[in-house]
């Protein structure tokens, strides 16, 4: 096995190690990077080590990378984006969308989870921020759906995992990180938010679908309810004052990018200020909500861009230590042809997901395989959405699926940890066959992105 294998698989292992530890994920990434820099520089200059490798070209790029990350123009949208969510959840929307739609679709059985899978699409429409959305439709659904004798797998699989549509639908901060990372005209942050609109759209009908069917198949784990006010042109209003500002809201942030009006950071300001007006026409806007949500995305962007500067770190000395080529030709050598090759690495992040977090696996991972792929001859926004869906998963799968600690944190008393686990394998399950009709039908995520920009 060549000296490059060794020293790579050797990297990846002294950060599975370290990662052990509980220290942050940062300084973890971090600190591999040193040690090994370390260990290559001595290999070379006291053992005539056959690699090209010091520290100039390894660990010495890591400034001049890390200056190019803080003066990215696409990542300015990420706090914006971020603080756009948790304003929102400010604004008291989600709550009077929740109580206008059970009306609409409360009579239905499975009615209050069409509801919360209605507004889980519109919030994730609005905002990428998993944590909030999963907390807040939590929040909102649990006690509701307990009260009128849901089952609780049932109940609280479909609010956690509607709340990670947010992770998928634009504008979501993966997927604005992805293009960052990719740094290439043809995964543009707008042509990432374009081909993951109609997969995100898709596996929220999909959601419906089972939410319904479910129901239909065993009626007792979601009983209709009785006592509620009969659909009128008055409940019908209802809803349509409430969806208005969110539909403004995408309309201003979405319709701008799609439409070639604003960049995706200009939008995100659109998206801030929009969101900041809600709150302020909602009467919730105060000094205190303020600074919280000052607060939120200040600590939300910091545990980001932290992560971030560590996997530059490790990215610059794994490509010293020759790991590019290294995971390239193992790819390339796989035996199961060019569709076999992205099938492994979707496989690959997958169970990654169980164990590391999105962001770990959007840093490292992704740049690594992206060449390889488009080598291969596919479609780089088709191969990321599907990356990115692969990556929805990892929210559900423990022992690392931060939706489940979220959840469980709302959720009432009489609900255990077993329940979230049986209500999300379902969905799970419904994720992986979206994931491979998108797979089968690459046209779904890049037909959009060709018609608007006449590829």
């Amino acid at each position: 096995m060549a000296l490059e294998t060794l020293f790579v698989i050797g990297m990846f292992l002294t950060f599975g190690a370290l990662l052990m530890t509980g220290f942050p994920v940062a300084w973890v990434l971090g600190g591999t990077a040193v040690i090994w820099t370390l260990i290559g520089v001595v290999a070379v200059e006291n053992f005539g080590a056959d690699l090209w490798f010091d520290y100039t070209s390894s660990m010495g790029l890591a400034p001049e990378r890390i200056w190019g990350i803080i003066e990215s123009e696409t990542l300015v949208a990420l706090p914006m984006f971020i603080f756009m969510g948790i304003m929102l959840d400010q604004s008291g929307i989600a709550e009077k969308l929740m109580k206008s739609m059970v009306k609409l679709f409360g009579a239905v059985r499975g009615g209050y989870a069409v509801t919360v899978i209605v507004i889980g699409v519109l919030l994730a429409a609005t905002t990428g921020i998993i944590g909030a959305s999963v907390v807040l439709l939590g929040m909102l659904s649990l006690p509701v759906m307990m009260e009128n004798k849901y089952d609780k797998g049932f109940a609280v699989g479909t609010a956690c995992a509607t709340g990670t549509l947010g992770i998928l639908i634009p504008p979501s901060i993966m997927l604005v990180l992805m293009a960052d990372r990719l740094a290439i005209p043809e995964a543009s942050v707008g042509d990432l938010f374009m081909g993951a609109f109609l997969p995100g759209l898709m596996l929220g009908a999909m959601y419906v679908v089972y939410a319904i069917g479910r129901p239909m198949l065993n009626p007792s784990i979601a009983p209709v309810p009785e006592g509620l006010e009969p659909i009128s042109p008055k409940v019908i209003w209802e809803v349509v004052t409430a969806v208005l500002p969110t539909a403004a809201l995408i309309l201003g942030v979405l319709g701008s990018i799609f439409a070639g009006v604003a960049t995706p950071t200009e939008a995100a300001g659109v998206g801030a200020l929009g969101a900041l007006l809600l709150a302020m026409i909602s009467g919730r806007l105060s000094l205190d909500v303020m600074n919280s949500s000052l607060y939120q995305t200040t600590r939300t962007a910091a545990f980001i861009f932290a992560i971030f500067l560590g996997a530059t770190a490790f990215a610059v000395v794994l490509r010293g230590l020759g790991g590019d080529e290294v995971i390239k030709e193992a790819l390339l050598e796989l035996p199961f042809g060019p569709h076999g090759v992205v099938i492994c690495i979707l496989l690959g992040v997958f169970i990654l997901g169980f164990f590391l977090d999105w962001v770990e696996i959007t840093l490292i991972i992704l740049p690594l395989v992206a060449p390889v792929v488009q080598e291969l001859g596919f479609d780089l926004v088709w191969f990321t959405i599907l990356f990115a869906m692969c990556l929805q998963t990892s929210f559900l799968t423990p022992p690392v699926g931060f939706a489940l600690f979220y959840i469980k944190g709302v959720a009432p008393p009489e609900i255990k940890v077993t329940d979230i686990y049986r209500g999300v394998i379902p969905f799970i399950i419904i994720q992986l066959t979206a994931l491979l009709i998108v797979f089968l039908v690459p046209e779904i995520a890049t037909w959009l992105p060709s018609v608007a920009f006449d590829r």
